[in-house]
């Protein structure tokens, strides 16, 4: 059982980049994906989450409007993509699958990608 993120990097303010959360070994279409980051020093937050279906999702106020997730099931895939990037948004970013976007039990959790804005 594995989520493998990917596609982070270092960006310029105001750049994009779009992060992938791989799933392998379970039935990805079962779950929600959050989509999770941690700054050096800070605690993690949540920044977004899609249900099972991608019919709801939800982004914290903090990436509201900048950021998109989506999901493709038949690659077992969820996308995060970021636009607008700002320095604060460097962190780790981490995936995690889950029942319900409403609940905090996580089944699994990826490794990490580190992302960097900085001109």
């Amino acid at each position: 059982v594995q989520l493998v993120e990917s596609g982070g990097g270092l960006v310029q303010p105001g750049g994009s980049l779009r992060l992938a959360c791989a799933a392998s070994g379970f039935t990805l279409d079962y779950y929600a994906i959050g989509w999770f980051r941690q700054a050096p020093g800070k605690e993690r937050e949540g920044v977004s989450c899609i249900s099972s279906s991608g019919v709801t999702t939800n982004y914290a106020d903090s990436v509201k409007g900048r950021f998109t997730i989506s999901r493709d099931n038949a690659k077992k895939t969820v996308y995060l993509q970021m636009n607008s990037r700002n320095p604060e948004d460097t962190a780790v970013y981490y995936c995690a699958a889950l029942l319900y976007c409403s609940q905090s039990v996580y089944r699994y959790w990826g490794q990490g990608t580190q992302v960097a804005v900085s001109s």
